[in-house]
């Protein structure tokens, strides 16, 4: 028989009962809060828009961001640098209102969201370029010349 106490998901310690015939409270709660949500509670519901995935690509001579976006204009976008630390960010907002003799009726939306990348020292942060274009977000992370991939060559033995 262990003395030893597990933790589970929630960070509390529990003491586990050897025998392992019936299931603690906390077990109970654990495996109700942890279990696959529908993705309408996993995505980014409090900003009305889940987070846009991301994709890398690296060269020799730069990296390249590509983030799919559509529906917003260019001037949607924030993008900073700071420290080495990449941000993308969007915040838009809608307002209607229909007015008829009895009623007024308003509608209201918000999205954004936020995404930051930590950038290695190699990126030449100077030329760094943005384009946004059929829904695409592209940013150019341009690499410094001594950071940059030397083609093989051949050594000669003397």
């Amino acid at each position: 028989m262990s003395n030893l106490a597990t933790v589970p998901k929630n960070g509390t310690l529990s003491n586990r009962n050897s025998n392992g015939n019936y299931l603690n409270v906390s077990d109970w709660l654990d495996d109700i809060f942890n279990r696959d949500l529908p993705s309408v509670f996993t995505s980014n519901f409090n900003t009305g828009m889940s987070l846009p995935k991301i994709n890398i690509k690296e060269t020799a001579d730069a990296f390249m961001v590509e983030m799919a976006v559509p529906g917003l204009k260019k001037s949607d976008f924030h993008i900073d640098l700071d420290n080495q630390v990449l941000s993308i960010s969007t915040e838009t907002k809608e307002e209607t209102e229909h007015k008829e003799e009895n009623y007024t009726r308003r509608e209201f939306g918000y999205s954004s969201f936020k995404r930051s990348f930590n950038l290695p020292e190699s990126i030449n942060d100077e030329k760094i370029n943005a384009n946004y274009e059929n829904g695409i977000l592209s940013i150019l992370l341009p690499k410094k010349e001594e950071a940059k991939q030397k083609p093989a060559r051949s050594i000669k033995i003397l």
